[in-house]
């Protein structure tokens, strides 16, 4: 091979060398490329919540903050709950486990009706508020398409009902742990939106602009507006059939009105038929917080036909999307690729000056002050005018003199009054208290709005009269609802601006003449749990919210304490019974006290008083001690009463008995100061009791014991030696035979089986009559236990005889009678 050759093979190796390098790093950086236009994501937050368990009754709540840039949030939520959700209906709600969903404030699903059919696994987006069964495992990936951003409440509780905030003295029913990890994911780019990023969005950027008002004939003087012109930096879009174009617009103000436009609609290639720009739907579609879709969505309409004008549009961020219909068909159906429809997008908002709102800014509007009240809660405020006039005290403000300006510069008859307040981060589990009161009927009507100024086509919450009012729930409790006073409660108010809005119903001169006094206070529980109960505060799992709740009497219940559970008749009844039921520890203290067992008679006879007095206590009749002290004196003697049975049918010496009664009295007191309504603690304290018998029971063998006389000599064959065991058996069986009544034995167990029936049916509807069974059957099953035992004539106190044989014997301390 010539030299060359050589070269020009050596030459082609290196250009086909860099050839190959500079198609991987074609292909390398094309990888890179889509890489970041599709998975441009970083994590904002993660938590991981530790194995907790819930109680029945009891709840828990987790917030999680979504910034408005989110891209998606991951739940991902284990436990130990065996549920079937096909059968959900079958199970009662007051024992049913649930998960709940709330955008804003912590979720109160006592305040649902719908049916819990539905898995938490398989839903595609959530609402204001939705509730689910709780699963063993529940996954959740929810975008910015399916949810808005904001602080969202995860609420799992463990059966609801009015029942779930009475007070209890021991709960029964079944608990359940949970473990969860929740993730915020968001986009890298600013301008990027959905799961994968890869969904640009276009911010709208706007400038502001006075103009006069051109209604100057219907007002004294020219009302100045400020209409801000939002646009994007591209001035014109060209989009296929079906490709929608994402816009967003920040609201940070109250805005009277929102128009959205489309100008200088085109095609890009001329038509061949008589088809024009003006043929083609340009739908455009408007939701608040989350990315709008044509099946959801807050509004919608076609710009190619008229603006979508959104009155009082809500504070916050506003996503639309414009999507170019039926393009094709104005071509008839041609298949060009190429064709595309260009437009302009536009949009105006107006803004009222500052003290104007409504229709023309002709109305008043005030900002409302919050003033904190003094004492140990946070968040207790009320609100007043930042303009009120001379005459407001504490929390209350007369009405007419913020009115009089609205009612003399609109020519409408409806002239309303405006208020804004804002509701500080974590205060989410208070609530908005209103209240109107007059002399005479009051003349207005109040209408409630969370991030916009309410009107008679929007609103969250409102009340005109008796019969047109929000319907009434656990978000809305109204009090009071006659001529001179308007009393409600928004409970759980989200975080943010609120507006109020009050409709003038008579506007005559006569009518501003009257007093009408209104307050608006943030307050914990609505109606201080009316007066049933007392208002706890607590925090959810993060500690970012700090919620208020009643825990009820025994009575009552409801989330106000306003439903009534136990009436008085039955309070009485339920009061007789379980304070009536210890009289059965008689029984048991007669016994020993004949029996000369002085250590059990105190038992018995300060276990019944004891449990008299707590139950007493707990029934809220009277209360001679503390109720922790009465509940730590009942348990502990009940376990000392039911242990000092087992120990008293064995026979040893008093010293014996004393040291395993205070054994036994210190392990009784642990268990009784730590969870000592747990059904568990039953068994433990029969397993003690037993222990105690047989350590009884051992002792005084070994103190009668004799050593067996066996002759290890040649001469004792092994079948002598196993008659001998055999013998020493029988004279065991027959003395345990002696030893007891079995009959009483026999009746103490079946007593001792009823007992422990009816602590297993024991609910919180029906403890008052199965625990007061409970009291009769365990102590009349001890009496049964103590009658069974038989008194020891003194010849069974002989020695063993020489053969070895033994029997199991006692020896009195005091003479006993049959």
């Amino acid at each position: 091979m010539s030299l060359n050759s050589i070269l020009w093979c050596h030459l082609s190796v290196n250009l086909l060398s860099v050839l190959l390098l500079f198609c991987c790093f074609l292909g390398l950086c094309s990888a890179n490329y889509e890489l970041g236009a599709t998975g441009d994501i970083f994590t904002v937050s993660s938590f991981s919540y530790p194995e907790t368990t819930i109680r029945h009754f009891d709840l828990r709540y987790i917030r999680v903050d979504i910034p408005p840039w989110f891209s998606a949030v991951s739940i991902a939520l284990t436990s130990d709950v065996d549920l079937d959700v096909a059968r959900v209906e079958k199970v009662s709600k007051s024992t049913l486990p649930i998960i709940c969903f709330r955008d804003g404030s912590p979720p109160l699903p006592d305040a649902l009706n719908t049916s819990l059919i539905d898995s938490a696994v398989t839903v595609n987006g959530l609402d204001v508020e939705q509730c689910f069964p709780m699963e063993k495992n529940i996954t959740l990936k929810l975008t910015n398409e399916q949810i808005s951003p904001g602080a969202w409440y995860i609420g799992l509780f463990n059966g609801i009902g009015p029942r779930r905030t009475q007070s209890k003295m021991i709960i029964r029913g079944s608990e359940y742990s949970f473990s969860a990890n929740i993730s915020v994911e968001a986009c890298s780019n600013s301008m990027m939106r959905g799961e994968l990023c890869n969904t640009t969005v276009h911010p709208l950027s706007c400038t502001a602009s006075d103009v006069y008002n051109s209604k100057k004939a219907t007002v004294k003087k020219p009302m100045m507006e400020n209409v801000m012109t939002c646009k994007s930096n591209f001035e014109t879009f060209c989009v296929q059939e079906g490709v929608p174009i994402l816009f967003s617009l920040d609201i940070t103000n109250m805005a009277e009105e929102l128009t959205i436009m489309a100008a200088n609609v085109t095609f890009n290639t001329t038509p061949n038929n008589t088809s024009n720009a003006n043929d083609v739907n340009l739908m455009c579609f408007a939701r608040h917080g989350a990315i709008p879709l044509e099946n959801l969505h807050d509004y919608s309409s076609d710009l190619n036909k008229a603006p979508l004008v959104i009155r009082s549009p809500l504070i916050g961020r506003l996503y639309i999307s414009i999507l170019a219909v039926n393009l094709r068909k104005q071509f008839g159906g041609t298949q060009d690729g190429n064709l595309r429809v260009c437009y302009s997008m536009q949009s105006q908002m107006r803004q009222c000056p500052l003290g104007k709102a409504g229709a023309n800014c002709t109305m008043d509007s005030y900002t409302l002050q919050t003033v904190l009240r003094r004492g140990p809660t946070p968040f207790e405020s009320y609100y007043l005018p930042v303009a009120a006039d001379e005459g407001a005290s504490s929390a209350n403000f007369p009405l007419e003199p913020l009115s009089n300006k609205s009612s003399n510069t609109g020519e409408t008859d409806e002239i309303w009054t405006y208020f804004t307040l804002d509701i500080p981060r974590g205060a989410a589990g208070r609530n908005i208290h209103i209240r109107l009161s007059a002399d005479v009927k009051i003349n207005y009507e109040v209408y409630a709005r969370f991030g916009g100024l309410p009107s008679l086509d929007s609103w969250d919450y409102y009340y005109a009269n008796q019969t047109r009012k929000s319907e009434q729930s656990m978000f809305f409790m109204l009090y009071d609802a006659s001529n001179d006073k308007i009393d409600f409660y928004i409970i759980y108010a989200r975080e943010g601006t609120w507006g109020l809005g009050l409709k003038h119903l008579n506007t005559s001169s006569d009518s501003l003449k009257e007093k009408t006094l209104m307050s608006i206070s943030l307050e914990g529980c609505p109606k201080q749990c009316s007066s049933h109960g007392d208002c706890k505060y607590s925090f959810d799992s993060s500690g970012l919210t700090s919620y208020s709740f009643c825990s009820c009497d025994r009575n009552h219940g409801g989330f106000d304490c306003g439903i009534e559970i136990v009436s008085h008749k039955g309070h009485i009844l339920q009061a007789i019974f379980l304070i009536g039921s210890n009289a059965a520890a008689i029984l048991p203290a007669y016994w020993s006290l004949r029996q000369k067992a002085f250590a059990e008679w105190v038992l018995f006879t300060s276990s019944g008083i004891s449990s008299g007095l707590y139950h007493a206590c707990d029934v809220g009749s009277w209360c001679a001690l503390s109720f922790n002290v009465l509940q730590f004196m009942d348990f502990w003697l009940s376990f000392m009463a039911v242990v000092s049975t087992f120990v008293y049918l064995a026979t040893i010496d008093e010293v014996y008995k004393r040291a395993i009664h205070t054994t036994v009295a210190i392990l009784t007191a642990l268990l009784a100061a730590t969870k000592a309504t747990r059904s568990s603690n039953i068994v433990l304290v029969i397993v003690i009791g037993a222990l105690g018998l047989l350590i009884a029971w051992l002792i005084e063998i070994s103190t009668k014991y004799r050593s067996l006389s066996f002759s290890f000599g040649l001469s004792l064959s092994f079948l002598q030696s196993l008659q001998t065991i055999k013998q020493w058996f029988c004279n065991l069986f027959k003395t345990l035979l002696r030893r007891f009544r079995w009959g009483f034995l026999l009746i103490g167990f079946v007593a001792l089986a009823m007992a422990a029936t009816s602590w297993t049916l024991e609910t919180s509807s029906n403890y008052w009559f199965w625990h007061s069974f409970w009291h009769v059957t365990i102590y009349t099953s001890s009496f049964f236990f103590l009658c069974s035992k038989v008194n020891i004539v003194d010849a069974e106190n002989q020695l063993p005889t020489a053969s070895g044989n033994y029997a199991l014997t006692r020896q009195d301390s005091f003479p006993r009678g049959d």
